[in-house]
């Protein structure tokens, strides 16, 4: 085996070593780890949309709410 057929196969056995870690082997690995985090962010990232928008809503009914009752007066 030439030197650069076991440079080859050093390198190939470094990639499947990365693959198992990255995929796992029969448990979840690193990416099924790194997609429920996100996962779990994208959920956060949506309820905090929601709430910044009812909060902007009833903010916006007060002030309608103060100006009307400012101008009757």
């Amino acid at each position: 085996m030439t030197e650069f057929e076991h440079k080859v196969l050093e390198d190939l056995s470094a990639l499947k070593v990365q693959m198992h870690q990255l995929l796992g082997i029969g448990q979840p690995g690193r990416l099924h780890l790194l997609e429920q985090r996100v996962e779990c962010h994208e959920h956060s990232m949506q309820r905090m949309k929601g709430i910044s928008g009812a909060f902007g809503g009833i903010l916006g009914l007060i002030q309608l709410l103060v100006f009307v009752l400012r101008s009757r007066h």
